[in-house]
């Protein structure tokens, strides 16, 4: 069990596409995940994606639950989403405020499909397969682009809409997702 140092826009590394998982037995995918685990929940983030640790591999996890950082969200069970496929189960988008582990103090309005299918396996090697919509979906979204190289900003269509946290919503105590 570890807390990973999370890299920051700028490093290379977050623009390269992750690698699939072949081996889902492999002590090394069983310790990857533990140290997003403790990595996520150390920062008090929503997600957290494989290559945010340095670790190239299609590998997200997400939760959210009672987080003090978002009072009105749903919650969204704690999962281990690995080789995800997402599906739009609609052409509505809907822009929302995000924040990024990997882009601290910083958020910015992004568009997100409404409503995702999402499939992949679990850690076990399980098949996952939920349909999703609201806070939920973007969150999946959110972590899923880390697998292919993109980061929020590159989705904020006004960069007016972008900023320093502290400037943005001043006086409120919004951290990095």
């Amino acid at each position: 069990m570890a807390i990973r140092e999370v890299l920051k826009m700028g490093d290379p590394r977050l623009l390269e596409p992750a690698r699939p998982v072949a081996d889902f037995a492999s002590i090394e995918l069983a310790q990857l995940v533990v140290d997003m685990h403790d990595t996520m929940r150390a920062l008090d983030g929503a997600g957290l994606a494989a290559p945010q640790i340095g670790v190239g591999l299609q590998v997200v996890i997400f939760e959210v639950n009672a987080n003090p950082r978002y009072p009105d969200a749903e919650n969204v069970p704690y999962t281990v989403l690995i080789n995800p496929r997402l599906t739009p189960l609609s052409d509505a988008l809907e822009a929302g405020w995000e924040g990024c582990l990997s882009v601290p103090g910083m958020r910015g309005l992004v568009p997100r499909h409404t409503d995702l299918r999402y499939q992949g396996f679990d850690a076990a090697g399980q098949p996952i397969d939920r349909s999703v919509s609201g806070f939920h979906a973007r969150v999946v979204q959110h972590e899923v682009d880390h697998l292919h190289g993109i980061l929020y900003p590159m989705r904020i269509l006004d960069l007016r809409d972008f900023g320093f946290t502290e400037t943005l919503f001043p006086g409120q105590n919004l951290q990095d997702d």
